[in-house]
């Protein structure tokens, strides 16, 4: 099959919702749309989606249900939702930061603000898509902590019992925390892109196995409905291309 890096990245933003049951997607950006679109078609077919304002819909875009603001709140509050949410900076432990670029009283850059990430990350799995792997967003240190990564969970553990990120998706590859320190470890690569690619593309040590897998290939139904059922007009190549 002649696969898209694109179409690995779907995969990949997909696998996050594997077998998920009966719980919100909540995709932020049009690859991880397509990817919980396709898992709710496949191998999560209890998955909920929305419409981002008060719908619930299928993946063809009808109306399923009504999502009214309070009753969406209550599933975040109460774990019922697995996001997968952008960076702007995210550093070796998962602190992500959307805020500010440099320090928050005199930043370089504003950019969105904190929004809900820290309730985010704190009551319901958080995931996160990344389209331009470089140093500039995975970096030793966030100049601001808005969703919480593993280290300053540790610092305060009451807060640990809903805390999970489970992966962080990028052009290059797929990452995770399955280590000791809960620091990001490299978890299987986008075909065509090296270790060598990764380290020198992040701004942090991260762990390496031995052994790095593949990120895997989408079955001929997998690509059939990425290309001709959910993304027939290639929107998906907007965040990556080929």
């Amino acid at each position: 099959m002649d696969v898209r890096r694109s179409e690995y990245c779907v995969i990949a933003c997909a696998e996050a919702w594997r077998e998920a049951g009966e719980i919100l997607a909540s995709p932020m950006g049009l690859i991880p749309s397509v990817g919980a679109r396709l898992a709710r078609l496949t191998f999560a077919p209890d998955l909920l989606l929305t419409d981002g304002e008060a719908m619930l819909v299928r993946p063809d875009g009808t109306t399923e249900g009504w999502l009214p603001y309070r009753q969406h709140l209550a599933l975040v509050s109460g774990g019922r939702r697995h996001v997968m949410m952008g960076a702007s900076q995210i550093d070796r432990y998962g602190n992500q930061n959307i805020s500010c670029v440099g320090d928050w009283a005199r930043p370089k850059r504003q950019l969105l603000g904190v929004r809900g990430a820290p309730i985010n990350t704190l009551n319901n799995p958080t995931s996160y898509w990344i389209p331009r792997h470089s140093r500039r967003v995975f970096v030793e240190k966030v100049d601001m902590v808005c969703g919480v990564g593993y280290d300053r969970v540790a610092e305060h553990p009451g807060t640990a019992r809903f805390h999970r990120i489970p992966r962080v998706v990028s052009d290059l590859g797929v990452f995770d925390f399955a280590t000791p320190d809960r620091s990001m470890r490299l978890a299987s690569l986008h075909p065509g892109v090296s270790v060598e690619q990764v380290r020198e593309a992040t701004g942090f040590e991260l762990t390496v196995p031995d052994e790095v897998p593949s990120t895997r290939e989408p079955t001929p139904d997998e690509l059939r409905l990425i290309r001709e059922v959910i993304d027939p007009a290639d929107t998906r190549l907007r965040e990556v291309s080929s």
